[in-house]
């Protein structure tokens, strides 16, 4: 990948693509399948988040000083995903297929604002104020990132 944008937006594309997975196994009961599905895409999700939190996110902060902007806006809805994907967990545990769609329906709501804010405003706002050090910090992000989406 070129880009921060590009990097990560293919990273959210992963991150789809195994919710989706939990959604249909779970829609045809299939709550083991669902359930590995799931922890594939949590694993996904908490290492997408980790490298943005612990490395994208400080890098953009040290070039432009601004903490109480558009990473910290981030970083709650973040905290509010995690607290989601619990609540997914909790209902496939119960085998409540009922429950399990609500959440998911709400978390996806929830992925797809956040991915829509960061893919066309951070990203491209990274990209831009990152350039010097843009490709040393793909390379870690890429790294971070390709433990997951394996299974």
């Amino acid at each position: 990948m070129s880009t921060i944008a590009e990097l990560m937006t293919h990273d959210h594309r992963a991150c789809d693509h195994d919710f989706a997975r939990a959604e249909t196994l779970a829609a045809e009961n299939d709550w083991q399948g669902a359930s590995e599905a799931l922890e594939a895409f949590a694993h996904g999700l908490n290492a997408h988040f980790d490298a943005e939190e612990q490395q994208l996110f400080p890098a953009f902060e040290a070039a432009t000083g601004m903490t109480q902007g558009p990473t910290q806006v981030m970083r709650g809805e973040h905290v509010d995903m995690r607290a989601a994907l619990e609540r997914l967990r909790a209902a496939l545990q119960a085998r409540d297929a009922d429950d399990f769609a609500g959440e998911a329906e709400t978390l996806l709501i929830m992925m797809q604002q956040h991915n829509m804010k960061e893919e066309n405003i951070l990203y491209p706002m990274c990209d831009a104020r990152l350039a010097h050090a843009r490709d040393e910090l793909c390379s870690h992000l890429s790294q971070a990132l390709a433990v997951e989406h394996t299974s």
